[in-house]
């Protein structure tokens, strides 16, 4: 079977992505990587990518967003860039949330992704998945990767069943809800917060005598066995 083209991104220390790396080298799914991007210039996952020879950048979003904020009116946005077709498509504010704040937010966050899509669009790649990438992405972005809408190529894994605890602190919020079961979910990337469609997701039993820390141990061992199983659903066709 013909491998697929995998680029990752990442903002720490790359455990799903080592989980990944270490599939393909063995073989167990039918796919290779190709490259290893960052928003974070001191993402220990950083080298992961280099021990193993695989291609890597970083794109600065801190600094880059910084800047734009200091002087709004001297970014440079792309030229393709539609200020009222994003938001119009975006879901991850509220209809009731100023639009003088979601506005500024987008055009913020294109001139990064802008300077990331010109990394990425110098690999052939067929998937890109998000492996702890703490980024929220504008349409933007997201169409410029999603050229075919019938074959979405961006995935995500969260740390919590979705649909139930979207957000950053997906253990957590199962721990303090007190949930009995918790678990991850690999899901598409649309515009909306952890909304895209489920590919798969995994299960483990929370314990009397579980902590937030053992219970964060038992959802990224969980997280290491999902990813590569959705990654291989997604070479063979099965999603």
């Amino acid at each position: 079977m013909k491998k697929i083209r995998v680029g990752a991104l990442i903002s720490g220390g790359g455990t799903n992505l080592q989980a990944v790396i270490d599939s393909c080298e063995s073989e167990k799914i039918d796919a290779q990587m190709v490259f290893t991007g960052s928003d974070n210039p001191l993402a220990k996952g950083l080298e992961r990518a280099q021990k193993h020879n695989i291609p890597w950048f970083v794109v600065d979003y801190k600094s880059i967003i910084n800047s734009f904020n200091k002087n709004p009116e001297k970014a440079i946005l792309p030229n393709d860039f539609n200020l009222k077709k994003d938001l119009l498509k975006q879901a991850l504010f509220p209809k009731n949330h100023p639009v003088e704040s979601i506005t500024k937010f987008i055009k913020s966050r294109v001139v990064a992704e802008s300077e990331l899509l010109k990394k990425i669009y110098s690999f052939d790649f067929d998937l890109l998945i998000l492996a702890g990438f703490m980024r929220k992405f504008t349409p933007y972005f997201i169409d410029r990767i999603n050229t075919d809408p019938l074959k979405p190529r961006i995935i995500n894994i969260h740390p919590a069943l979705l649909p139930a605890f979207p957000g950053v602190d997906g253990y957590g919020d199962t721990f303090r809800y007190g949930c009995k079961i918790g678990g991850c979910t690999v899901h598409f990337v649309d515009y909306g917060e952890d909304s895209g469609r489920i590919i798969g997701q995994k299960v483990f039993k929370i314990q009397k005598n579980d902590n937030l820390d053992s219970i964060k141990k038992k959802g990224l061992e969980k997280e290491w066995e999902l990813y590569p199983e959705c990654i291989q659903m997604f070479a063979q066709g099965t999603i």
